[in-house]
């Protein structure tokens, strides 16, 4: 009793209690609202990035060696001028852009791994058009001071701590050989800086990126609870994609008169008709030219039956009683189908009467 009493209650309230329908979530779609996180891609490409540096530091290494060794072996007796210094540029920007090649082709690759992970393949410019909602300044206000912004912002506190407590504990921990950098080779030093910045790099990019997975979590979460319905949006929902019952009710009623006005348009055109005689009237015709048996093409009971015998009087049409023949036509046929097989003798007979009142010969 309590239960039910909780139910009634949150339909009364028009509690959002339910999980949204897979229409909801399409039409939701469709105006690119979808659980989305910014900072995902964000991390993934900075990963991806130091990742790609490690890989290929190789390779950008020599590209970089060769293009400082260019200017000693070649550059240095060049004649300056405009045209010269134009094409030296032009060649050192496309050396430039091969070597980090990889990277930014690495960091694309990612960004459309994630985004696509994230909420499949979605164009729509829905978000893009102009709302005045949008420039609201008491909405806007409400979303300064909203939870969402509330969790950015301890979102972005934390991703200080985190980054502050790793650039810390890696440099303190290399304190000594830093403190040593003035004693070694150029090469060295060079070497060692590359490698604590590539540590301190990773470490970085790993702990934003599982800080983002959690984003992702949390926005799923959120966009989920954004789209959440009532049982009222749920029932008003199949309303619009089943139809108003009311609707469908006058659809099918006036469906079911234009029925009836067609067949008893095709009333006059029957040969006889056979009756119950209160109850079931049957009209039939036969062709001999164009049909292989005397088919249905009007039946009725009760009141459509008055009517039928009504509209073959009216029109000249021989009704017979036949009570048993009446009421197996009545159940056994629909409009339009032949006679069964087993009835073919019975209504013979009674065409072959009503043919000869009529003075007919078939």
């Amino acid at each position: 009793m309590a239960y039910r009493i909780k139910l009634d209650l949150q339909l009364f309230s028009g509690e959002k209690t339910e999980k949204a329908t897979p229409k909801k979530k399409q039409d939701a779609r469709k105006k690119g609202q979808v659980a989305k996180s910014q900072d995902l891609s964000g991390a993934a490409i900075l990963l991806s990035s130091f990742l790609s540096l490690l890989i290929f530091g190789g390779y950008i290494k020599e590209r970089v060696v060769f293009m400082f060794s260019d200017v000693y072996y070649h550059r240095l007796q060049m004649n300056v001028t405009s045209e010269n210094v134009m094409v030296m540029f032009g060649d050192y920007a496309i050396q430039i852009l091969l070597a980090l090649a990889p990277i930014f082709l690495v960091a694309i690759v990612m960004a459309l791994i994630v985004n696509y992970a994230q909420v499949g393949f979605l164009l729509t410019g829905d978000p893009l058009k102009m709302k005045f909602s949008k420039i609201d300044p008491i909405k806007g206000f409400k979303n300064i001071f909203s939870m969402r912004s509330l969790v950015q912002f301890l979102k972005s506190i934390l991703k200080l701590i985190i980054i502050g407590f790793l650039v810390y504990s890696t440099i303190w921990g290399a304190r000594d050989q830093i403190s040593s950098l003035g004693y070694v080779p150029v090469q060295e030093a060079f070497h060692f800086t590359a490698q604590l910045t590539m540590n301190l790099g990773l470490k970085i990019a790993a702990a934003l990126f599982v800080l983002a997975v959690l984003d992702y979590i949390y926005q799923k979460y959120e966009h989920d609870k954004s789209l959440k319905m009532s049982k009222q949006d749920i029932k008003d929902e199949y309303k619009k994609m089943e139809g108003d019952p009311l609707v469908k009710g006058k659809i099918r009623e006036r469906q079911r008169r234009m029925a009836l006005q067609r067949m008893m348009q095709e009333v006059p055109k029957a040969d006889v008709i056979i009756t119950n005689p209160t109850h079931f009237a049957v009209a039939l015709k036969y062709d001999g030219t164009q049909m292989d048996a005397p088919k249905v093409i009007a039946k009725g009971q009760d009141y459509v039956a008055l009517r039928i015998k009504e509209i073959a009087k009216e029109h000249g049409v021989i009704t017979m009683e036949n009570k048993p023949l009446a009421r197996a036509l009545f159940q056994r046929t629909e409009i339009g189908d032949s006679i069964p097989a087993d009835l073919f003798q019975a209504v013979a007979e009674v065409l072959a009467y009503v043919y000869r009142l009529q003075g007919k010969v078939k």
